[in-house]
């Protein structure tokens, strides 16, 4: 049974987060967060929040301005606010200290509240998510890429077709990533639209792409581990060089999978992390 908990995040932001502990868990003390990607939403963490409930508090947030979490017209979508509504979903749920799973933005969001909070933060898991600054090209790339979405779509047939298959930036078939924009989608009188701003989503990764982050994951004293797909957006050097960095870093890769790592291939996912998440919920 998942239980939707509503919690109020920074700047009296509604945030909705979702708990999967199953009653063999324990139902108070330090327990596992799950932070979801630009776009994304708790439930891409389904298939692992599911795999830890049996014995451990599981919750996965949805992010201001994703899923059922509020979409403040005006923000803010900073860095800060972002840290800020973890903060107090560790404190206001009593997580603490918590081990973080985050995935791109999420694990950004999750390595600067450890480095900010390391009083919350048992361990931390980083999924595919860079250290180094994006600039602004890739702002203008994601721009672009908005603007060529065909919104409304029809169906959500037509949601999996097109980013599974048909968006330029897919180089092969992916039926996963379509069915993961299939989760983020909502009808509406005239068809199928994201559940989120895509303005409001630029605005959020303004707030990152520019800068590196290297001297916030320097400051990240708890063990963490960094895993990346061969096909994703981390290359191997950078992650390595991240695990190098890190005071107690651990490295780990997983063949064939991209981006959506945690969601495409969500068994390899797991027998990557299970030996990590093990130790850290243990010790």
């Amino acid at each position: 049974m998942v239980r939707r908990l509503d919690v109020t995040g920074a700047d009296g932001v509604r945030l909705a987060a979702w708990d999967f502990t199953e009653q063999t868990a324990p139902q108070s003390g330090p327990g596992v967060l799950l932070l979801h990607g630009l776009m994304g939403s708790a439930s891409h963490w389904a298939p692992a929040a599911r795999r830890l409930a049996p014995r451990h508090r599981s919750v996965a947030l949805d992010q201001r301005g994703h899923g059922h979490s509020e979409k403040p017209t005006a923000g803010p979508f900073t860095r800060e606010a972002y840290v800020a509504d973890a903060i107090a979903v560790v404190e206001r749920l009593g997580l603490g200290p918590v081990t973080l799973v985050g995935h791109s933005m999420g694990a950004l969001t999750a390595w600067q509240l450890a480095a900010e909070r390391p009083d919350l933060v048992r361990a931390l898991v980083i999924c595919d998510m860079r250290a180094s600054a994006l600039g602004a090209a890739s702002q203008r790339e994601w721009q672009d890429w908005f603007d060529r979405w065909p919104v409304p779509f029809a169906s959500l047939d037509a949601v999996r077709q097109w980013f599974g298959e048909d968006d330029p930036w897919v180089e092969r078939p992916r039926p996963a990533r379509g069915a993961f924009f299939a989760e983020v989608m909502s009808e509406r009188p005239d068809g199928w639209r994201p559940v989120f701003d895509p303005d409001q989503m630029l605005t959020s990764r303004e707030t990152w792409v520019h800068d590196a982050h290297w001297d916030s994951l320097a400051q990240v004293r708890c063990p963490t581990l960094v895993v990346r797909g061969l096909d994703g957006e981390l290359g191997r050097a950078e992650a390595q060089e991240m695990v190098r960095v890190l005071p107690h870093g651990a490295y780990a890769e997983i063949p064939d999978a991209g981006h959506l790592l945690h969601y495409e291939h969500a068994d390899a996912w797991w027998e990557a992390v299970e030996p990590f998440l093990n130790g850290a919920l243990t010790s």
